[in-house]
């Protein structure tokens, strides 16, 4: 059955998910917001009925288990399949990328490299393409030494020194030698394909390990957040710096439960956590261009004007959603939708998260581009519209569908976007502006604290004379609105431990939605309480918290968004950018300091 067992390999470009028996089963060319050219994830796929089609599978005779791990510090991944005669293979999996020629070599490509381990084993090679979300089987054509795939709207290619024909035919074939495979774009190798291979698998090796070397990591938990930046860094398209929410659209939030989204965009409200969480990787260059295209977005978006909630890879204003009945969804729970609604929305924490981002420019000297008086005067616009519809009801950061309420993170954002200006200000030498900022920043504090305060929970409720809860308030602290021991911030977590915790995971909040009661924890949510449990003084707690979460992670250290607090198992989209932005964050407030152990 398929899961979210799901190792990734990727260039910044693209990424490709590849399932324990190294069966790539989601893949979408030529970027991430394409249309899958492999997408059996989304294709019935049980015991009884395996998926036929959207794969690209290398089968061994007999095979009864599997072992996957990733060539340390890299996206390189090595799937060891054994049989039950004792034979075995190893499929060597990964997307090329390194520096050439003075600029970045990131080619649609992925190179599998397949040999024989043990015995003699005999496999099968099952490369099945499909296009247009399913609905078109492509045309076939092949060379000497390659296949064509060809598509309405794009054409893969295989360049190998396996026997082409035994490929088409999907033989079973003894493997004696190894044997190399080199999916791309329709174009021929300059050199041979081993040859080939080799260049791309060493200096792809050499680049991820000279990049994780120049990571600043806690001393605790040291391996699991390096694999959290690498596949941070995989969701970054870094042609336009931006960085998707997740890999895969409709991997559903619960089972059945119809909350399938289409995650392979750019949230906003994810703009000041992704940044925070680079600089503290100090991950400078990922960070330059992420904040360059949010400050495209500022540049973009005329005065006076709301911001969409999210944009496309390459700054498109819509994203059109849309249901497919061509594919009937991971494990047949359907719907599969492409495009996002909720870029129509209005969330007002969008101010609050792009000014956030932004503000890092005025204030980090190793950037190149540094924030100047034409930057602030852009985000000065954006200030202006949020302090004049912080306590305006907006869909709030959940995207509710078919309702509004004055939701208090919305209204936290937008005080911390006054707040913000007003330092921005003070920085760029603009006293009157700053004073001015900082008035509209005590002015809409005050009200929140009246409106959105419960006396009921002992804590701030999710929206303003409202008594429900919102785990998202849980990052009053960290955001600057009031102090890690202020009795209201105190207060607001144990409400939320009463409230939303179930077993060690956190709902985002428990009260019924525009699809029904929520079933499962959202992961961030529970990386938020752990910090929050370590502001408050409860550190022994969160730490617990924290590596029981940790063993949630499936068998390579991925996360999606959601976790089932009952079975463990994993939901909703993959890999989840802002699971592993939360884990990253949390292993460095709890670890133990450099200092401290050597």
């Amino acid at each position: 059955m398929s899961t979210l067992d799901l190792g990734l390999i990727g260039n910044c470009c693209f990424g490709a998910l590849v399932d324990p028996y190294a069966r790539i089963v989601w893949c979408c060319l030529p970027r991430f917001d394409g249309e899958p050219v492999f997408d059996a994830l989304l294709r019935l796929d049980e015991p009884d009925r395996p998926a036929e089609r959207g794969l690209f599978a290398i089968d061994l005779t007999g095979a009864e288990r599997s072992e996957q791990h990733y060539v340390p510090n890299t996206p390189v991944l090595i799937t060891r399949v054994t049989a039950g005669d004792g034979s075995a293979i190893e499929i060597t999996d990964f997307a090329p990328r390194f520096n050439r020629f003075e600029r970045m070599f990131r080619p649609t490509t992925i190179v599998r490299h397949i040999r024989p381990v043990a015995g003699l084993p005999r496999i099968r090679i099952r490369i099945r393409p499909s296009f247009e979300w399913g609905a078109v089987e492509p045309q076939v054509t092949r060379g000497s030494n390659h296949i064509r795939w060809i598509g309405p709207s794009q054409t893969v290619r295989l360049t190998t020194d396996a026997v082409p024909s035994y490929i088409i035919d999907e033989a079973w074939i003894l493997l004696d030698a190894p044997v190399t495979l080199i999916l791309g774009a329709d174009e021929s190798l300059t050199a041979s394909i081993s040859e080939t291979a080799r260049v791309f698998y060493d200096n792809t090796v050499q680049y991820w390990r000279n990049w994780t070397r120049s990571l600043n990591i806690p001393f605790e938990w040291q391996a699991e957040v390096i694999r959290a930046a690498i596949t941070l860094k995989l969701c970054t398209f870094e042609e336009t710096g931006a960085v998707i929410a997740a890999m895969t659209t409709s991997i559903p939030e619960a089972p059945g439960s119809q909350r399938n989204w289409d995650y392979r965009y750019c949230w906003l409200r994810d703009a000041y956590f992704v940044v925070h969480t680079l600089n503290r990787l100090s991950a400078t260059r990922t960070l330059e261009h992420y904040l360059r295209y949010i400050q495209n977005i500022v540049a973009k978006t005329a005065e006076g004007a709301v911001l969409q909630p999210l944009y496309s890879l390459t700054l498109e204003d819509r994203m059109e959603e849309r249901i497919l009945d061509t594919l009937p969804g991971y494990r047949g729970m359907g719907p599969v939708r492409v495009g996002n609604q909720a870029y129509q929305q209005v969330q007002h924490d969008v101010f609050g998260s792009v000014i956030l981002a932004v503000t890092q420019s005025f204030f980090d000297t190793r950037l190149v581009r540094m924030g100047d008086e034409a930057l602030y005067r852009q985000l000065a616009r954006l200030g202006r519209v949020a302090v004049a519809r912080f306590d305006v009801p907006d869909a709030g950061i959940w995207e509710l569908r078919t309702r509004a309420s004055v939701h208090t993170f919305s209204a936290l954002m937008c005080w911390a976007a006054a707040d913000r200006l007003a330092r921005i200000a003070d920085v760029l030498g603009l006293p009157d502006e700053a004073t001015e900022w900082r008035e509209h920043a005590v002015s809409m504090h005050a009200r929140i604290c009246d409106q959105a305060w419960s006396d009921q929970l002992g804590g701030f409720a999710a929206t303003f004379g409202g008594h429900d809860l919102d785990a998202s308030l849980l990052l009053i602290h960290e955001l600057g609105f009031v102090a890690g021991d202020d009795p209201r911030f105190v207060g607001t977590v144990e409400a939320i431990e009463r409230g939303l915790k179930r077993g060690n995971h956190v709902f985002r909040y428990v009260v019924p939605d525009d699809f029904g009661t929520p079933e499962v924890a959202f992961t961030v949510c529970t990386f938020w309480f752990i910090e929050a449990l370590a502001v408050i003084g409860r550190e022994s707690e969160a730490r617990q918290m924290f590596e029981e979460l940790l063993a949630c992670r499936n068998s390579l250290g991925l996360l999606s968004e959601d976790v089932d607090p009952v079975t463990g198992e994993l939901w909703g989209n993959f890999p989840q950018t802002y699971s592993m932005v939360g884990l990253i964050k949390c292993a460095m407030r709890l670890s133990k300091s450099w200092e401290d152990v050597i």
